[in-house]
């Protein structure tokens, strides 16, 4: 099976692993106990509106079993960026077939599509289509245009090889470096250490695009002395700047790859 290729503006290219047949069907087997288990809690209840008028219990009923399931779909991919609950057992993951941030249609687009992909039972429509699809997507997926990856585990990278014992001048003044590390989410740390780790791949010119960029990106959240900012190189500050978001004081362990005003906050190095 194919990785999913994605190519940034800068010149950076990602390889993620797609999710084959098997995971997906268990991931989707546990999403769906979920699902029986809430049209029985929901018939449970509509069905008590049976005392006032029969007929408007079974409409409502009819109509929650079948929005019960898109909605869980559309709103839980939505709400924990592209994963259901059986999809975060299985380390799965709904993303833009581009690379681009999900879109709410799309999710919208493919959830309702997965009535199609289960005829004429038992998935078989949407089996099948993975099976031929070298992106492993059933119809929802290549109507909307998204994928179904494996989230890879990823290793902490050795921050001393990275950062080293070099001098940090931003750490001079330590009000301003506590402010940084509360305003900068630990997404763009991912994506600022991330590019500190694969920079020796990247072309001259993608490279100090990506840094001045970032460089730029960081200096707008919290403005330090000219004295001070405007002496380092683009690639400088933003080392500097994952040094004090990655090692807030020195000493401190390596194998945490969080910013420190998070740590709880897992890393995504890639938007979805």
């Amino acid at each position: 099976m194919n990785p999913l290729r994605i190519r940034t503006p800068e010149g950076v290219e990602f390889s993620l692993p797609i999710a084959g047949p098997l995971s997906r069907a268990l991931a989707y087997l546990v999403d769906f106990t979920l699902v029986i288990a809430g049209n029985i809690v929901l018939v449970t209840l509509l069905s008590t509106l049976a005392l006032i008028s029969a007929d408007l219990s079974q409409a409502l009923i009819q109509l929650g079993v079948f929005l019960l399931p898109i909605l869980y779909g559309v709103l839980s991919e939505w709400l924990w960026n592209g994963q259901t609950v059986g999809k975060r057992m299985f380390q799965l993951r709904v993303v833009d077939a581009e690379g681009l941030k999900l879109r709410f249609g799309q999710l919208l687009l493919r959830n309702l599509l997965r009535a199609v992909d289960f005829l004429p039972l038992f998935y078989l429509v949407g089996g099948v289509t993975t099976l031929l699809n070298r992106r492993s997507q059933r119809l929802g997926d290549i109507a909307a245009g998204t994928v179904v990856i494996r989230v890879p585990k990823l290793s902490a990278p050795n921050l001393d090889s990275l950062l080293g014992g070099r001098f940090n001048s931003l750490r001079a003044l330590p009000h301003l470096a506590a402010r940084l590390r509360q305003r900068i989410p630990a997404p763009e740390a991912a994506i600022a250490l991330q590019a500190l780790v694969r920079r020796d791949d990247l072309d001259p010119d993608a490279r100090i695009s990506l840094f001045a960029d970032l460089a730029n990106h960081f200096r707008a959240q919290v403005h330090f002395p000219p004295e001070i900012a405007e002496t380092l190189t683009d690639e400088q500050y933003v080392r500097n700047v994952v040094d004090l978001l990655y090692r807030p004081t020195p000493g401190r362990p390596l194998s945490d790859p969080q910013p420190a005003r998070d740590p709880k906050t897992p890393a995504h190095p890639l938007p979805t």
